[in-house]
Order: structure tokens, then C-alpha cells, then sequence
């Protein structure tokens, strides 16, 4: 990850974050490592800035006040689910109070190496996926009995008006009555009857860290929770080429309406981020568009 330029607003509640201001809260809240330099870093992250402290640390901000619940939840639940998983998740080291600056709570981590994987770029895809059915299997074996309920773990038809108001937002930049179609026939797919269990909801690209095509780590647990299983399947559409599908189905498990369900999940989440980071976030514009095409290529 590298410094950057301020990335462009992609919220209307959006604040503006900079490296001064960073150096500015660490050096109040804790001054151990005042001094240390800082560095914005690319993300294509959404609700969160990242920046790198020292050669060891990464300070988490959240952009804006819808933001702020999902810092909260990590620093509870991060400790917590850490030492069950198979790679690195984020550490919390430090936890940053509101002050006449910054008016919400932030974080800082250990740093984590490795970097984002380029969808159409993974060398030996074979091995990320049984990878990420580890990871997938590992978080269901957690125990939920206190988990909160998932962001995104619910049945598929809760979306089913967004992702209509996206399909028809996106009129003469995607095959509309395509996607229409593939998206009825996820919503005829059987609901989850079994018990609830730990998911992380937003293993996407920018969520996994990899190193020599092995993930490293997996961040952003802003949306984890307990519910439906299936949407933890949508790595195999948004990261994974269709080669690695079946190896990472057959790693996690998934009977035919579970594999279904995270398909609908990941048409669900590409149609409705796409209109809305069209212009100001270009990399999740892409895979979003990737997503699609990948679906219905699969569809025929």
C-alpha cells in the first residue's frame, strides 16, 4: 500500500481526514508513539481511512457517522474471533476517543503485510480458494450464542427493493433485463433453515491480504455477525476466477440453494455499490462490473 492524495468524497456526510490530523490525534491519545511518521494509504474502502503510523501501526478512521458503529464492533469483537481463525486479523492496539478535532472513536492496529489480490491476476487460484474455505469454515465453527445479528446475514429478499432501484438506476449501462432475470431466480432460492453461525459479510478484494498467492489476513469485520452462512460465498464470485469456484465450493461445503443464496448475495451487493460509486470509487466500480459479467457468463 502506498501514500496517496486525498481520495474524492464518496458520501455527502463525509468528513475530510489528512495525514496532519492523524499525527495530531496519535500525539494527544498516545504519546508512546507521537512522532512517528504518517501516510494515507489506498483503499477501496468505504466507510473507513486508512493510515500507516511508523513502520508497525495502521490508524482506522471512520469517514462518516454511519461509519462509526462498525469501529465500535471491531474493537469489541475482534479479540474475540481473532485467536479462532486461521490467518492474521486486525489487532487492535490502541483505541481513540472522540476529542474537539475528531468527533468519533478510531483505532489503531498492528500493521499487517501483504497486499489486495488483482481479481483477474491470481497466480495459483487454486490454493487462495482453499485458503478462503478455511477461513469460512474456521468463522462458522465459532460459537454465536452472543454473536449480534449479521449486517448481511438475513434472507435474500429483505434487498429486493434496493437491488431493483439499483437494476433501474443502472438503465443503458448493463443488460437490465438480464440481471432482472438471474436476480428473480435468486430470490426463489430456499431460505436458510439451519442454525446461525459466524460470518465476516464483506470478503471481498479489498478485505483479504495475500502474500505469494497464500492469504495472509483478512480485515474489515465491520459487518460480521451471526445468520445466514451463505454470504460469505460471494468471494467466489467477486475474487476467484471460475477455475477456483468449485475447489473453494467443495472446501466450504455448500449444498446447491446455499451456493445459490451467495450467488443472489453477490449480484445483490455489485448492483447496488455500482450506481452509487460509479465516479468516486473506480476500483469497486470495477469489480462490481466484473461481478456482473462473471454471473452471467455463468448463466449462459
Amino acid at each position: 500500500m502506498n501514500a496517496v492524495t486525498p481520495p474524492p468524497r464518496m458520501h455527502a456526510d463525509e468528513i475530510p481526514l489528512d495525514a496532519p490530523l492523524v499525527g495530531r490525534l496519535v500525539a494527544r491519545r498516545f504519546p508512546r508513539w507521537a512522532g512517528l511518521p504518517v501516510r494515507r494509504l489506498v483503499s477501496s474502502g468505504t466507510e473507513n481511512a486508512m493510515f500507516r503510523l511508523g513502520a508497525d501501526l495502521l490508524v482506522r478512521l471512520p469517514r462518516r457517522p454511519g461509519a462509526v458503529p462498525d469501529v465500535l464492533h471491531e474493537q469489541h469483537w475482534l479479540p474475540r474471533l481473532g485467536p479462532h481463525l486461521p490467518v492474521a486479523v486486525p489487532e487492535p492496539l490502541g483505541i481513540g476517543e472522540p476529542d474537539e478535532e475528531f468527533p468519533w472513536p478510531w483505532s489503531v492496529y498492528r500493521w499487517l503485510e501483504g497486499h489486495n489480490p488483482v481479481p483477474t491476476a491470481i497466480r495459483g487460484p487454486g490454493r487462495l480458494a482453499a485458503d478462503l474455505g478455511a477461513f469460512v469454515r474456521a468463522l462458522r465453527r465459532v460459537d454465536p450464542r452472543d454473536a449480534p445479528p449479521g449486517y448481511r446475514a438475513g434472507p435474500l429478499r429483505e434487498r429486493d427493493e434496493p437491488t431493483r432501484t439499483a437494476i433501474s438506476e443502472l438503465g443503458g449501462r448493463i443488460d437490465t433485463d438480464a440481471v432482472t432475470a438471474l436476480w428473480e431466480r435468486a430470490l426463489d432460492t430456499p431460505d436458510h433453515t439451519g442454525p446461525a453461525v459466524w460470518a465476516h459479510g464483506d470478503l471481498s478484494p479489498g478485505n483479504v491480504l495475500v502474500d505469494g498467492g497464500r492469504l495472509t489476513a483478512v480485515i474489515d469485520f465491520g459487518c460480521a455477525g451471526a445468520g445466514d452462512p451463505a454470504v460469505d460465498l460471494i468471494v467466489a464470485w467477486n475474487l476467484l476466477p471460475a477455475s477456483a469456484r468449485g475447489a473453494f465450493r467443495e472446501a466450504v461445503g455448500a449444498d446447491d440453494a446455499q451456493w445459490a443464496r451467495g450467488r443472489g448475495w453477490a449480484l445483490s451487493i455489485s448492483l447496488i455499490q455500482l450506481p452509487y460509486y460509479w465516479a468516486t470509487n473506480p476500483a469497486l466500480a470495477e469489480n462490481s462490473r466484473h461481478v456482473i459479467a462473471g454471473i452471467l457468463a455463468e448463466a449462459g
